[in-house]
């Protein structure tokens, strides 16, 4: 307000002049206080894995629950066709989806590994198809071979 214009009212709140701030020096950090944020974890000796029958696990917890898809996702602030997919197995969720649909539908999708197919020796593992044969392929195949033609060989002779 201007001078004249103040004479005729009242002062009911006086700004306090803001303290400046002062700035102190900066020096070394004690290296005592330096800490990393997160302690380090030790590797699970477990892996988990989704559940083999995760769509009809959901969809039964769903049904039981009285949900549409729609209400569902909602719930979980997902797209329902989404949803749908995962129903019908067209697409697997991921771990953070699996989280939110085990505790929106109070179900176990996460499961520990089966110890049978953690013990899997990994010679038995497939090998990829879309690879080239190398030559310690090749020197394996042709054991196989010998080992093939030698039973064979045994057999017709019995």
């Amino acid at each position: 307000m201007c001078d004249d214009c103040s004479k005729h009212g009242k002062v009911t709140w006086e700004e306090e002049p803001k303290p400046k701030a002062v700035l102190k020096p900066r020096g070394p950090k004690p290296s005592s206080k330096v800490q990393s944020r997160a302690p380090a974890r030790a590797p699970l000796e477990t892996t988990l894995e989704l559940a083999e029958d995760f769509d009809t696990k959901i969809r039964q917890a769903r049904e039981k629950l009285g949900l549409s898809h729609e209400e569902l996702g909602r719930r979980l602030n997902e797209k329902v066709s989404l949803l749908r997919k995962i129903e019908t197995r067209k697409m697997t969720p991921n771990n953070l989806l699996a989280t939110k649909l085990e505790h929106a539908l109070k179900i176990r999708l996460i499961l520990p590994a089966s110890e049978e197919k953690a013990k899997i020796p990994p010679s038995k593992i497939a090998k990829p198809v879309n690879r080239e044969l190398t030559l310690g392929d090749l020197i394996k195949l042709d054991k196989q071979d010998e080992k093939g033609k030698e039973d064979n060989s045994e057999r017709e002779q019995s």
